[in-house]
């Protein structure tokens, strides 16, 4: 269970901002941000599937993905993580790669995909879940803030009110200045409020959807440790300077680490 908050071509310094936390069994092995496929794609890996939950290319493609929170899955199902890197990986056009992912959308598990072309300022959400059974599982971004969850894009589920919120004001706060990247990973990313169980969604048992009601989750499961591992921010400035951070757990020790780069033809 993952959360994501970001800012779509809606601030005068970033037309992208993300923040993002990443839950996972912490016995799951995970490999921390680094530069891989000789130095072009910029994340974090799954040391189990081998793909990824949250990347970024040299040429400013960013690709994010959240599960769905659902009781039953598919026995053989694909790897979710592939999608980023495929998408990071191919010189397909945003709106092409998600048409093509929609055509085998059927044989993963449920999932939130979100696909970014910074130059050409294209981002489509593509869901093998769709509200209301819609026939399309493609949808284009609009400009603004926006909160993905393990449901729909912008769901109101109420961990995802109170980031949206929390972020909002932080905008204002700061006006056309640059936003103060660290301090808003440590406000807003590791708040552990939980939420009534009356106001949850009631897909899991009443106690395990308390625990992931938190934008920071810890808890103990039956599969042992399970919660947070991860915070990212990633941003990109009008200018194509770009920057990486993420907080990662290891051995009970979070760890920081930062990658600077620059995008072209911004």
């Amino acid at each position: 269970m993952c959360i994501a908050a970001f800012l779509w071509q809606a601030h005068p310094v970033y037309p992208f901002f993300l923040l993002l936390n990443r839950d996972e069994y912490h016995s799951r092995p995970t490999k921390p941000l680094e530069w891989w496929e000789c130095n072009e794609i910029l994340g974090g890996r799954d040391g189990l599937a081998g793909g990824t939950w949250l990347a970024c290319s040299r040429n400013g493609r960013v690709a994010f993905l959240t599960n769905f929170r659902e009781v039953e899955l598919l026995p053989q199902a694909k790897s979710r993580g592939e999608l980023p890197v495929r998408f990071l990986k191919s010189k397909t056009t945003p709106l092409d790669f998600a048409k093509e992912v929609e055509k085998e959308a059927h044989q993963y598990n449920g999932f939130n995909l979100i696909i970014a072309d910074i130059p050409s300022k294209t981002m489509f959400y593509i869901t093998n879940r769709p509200i209301n059974n819609s026939d399309s599982l493609v949808t284009e971004v609009p400009p603004g803030i926006h909160v993905l969850t393990n449901a729909q894009l912008d769901s109101p589920w109420p961990k995802a009110l109170r980031l949206d919120q929390s972020l909002r004001e932080f905008v204002n706060k700061n006006g056309d200045r640059e936003l103060p990247v660290k301090e808003m990973v440590e406000k807003l990313m590791t708040n552990t409020i939980k939420d009534d169980v009356s106001l949850l969604p009631g897909i899991y048992s009443p106690r395990r959807e308390y625990q992931y009601s938190s934008i920071f989750v810890d808890t103990d499961s039956e599969l042992g440790r399970y919660g947070t591992g991860s915070i990212s921010a990633l941003y990109v400035k009008n200018s194509g300077e770009s920057s990486f951070f993420e907080k990662h757990l290891e051995n009970d020790a979070w760890i920081d680490s930062s990658f600077t780069f620059h995008i072209e033809n911004l």
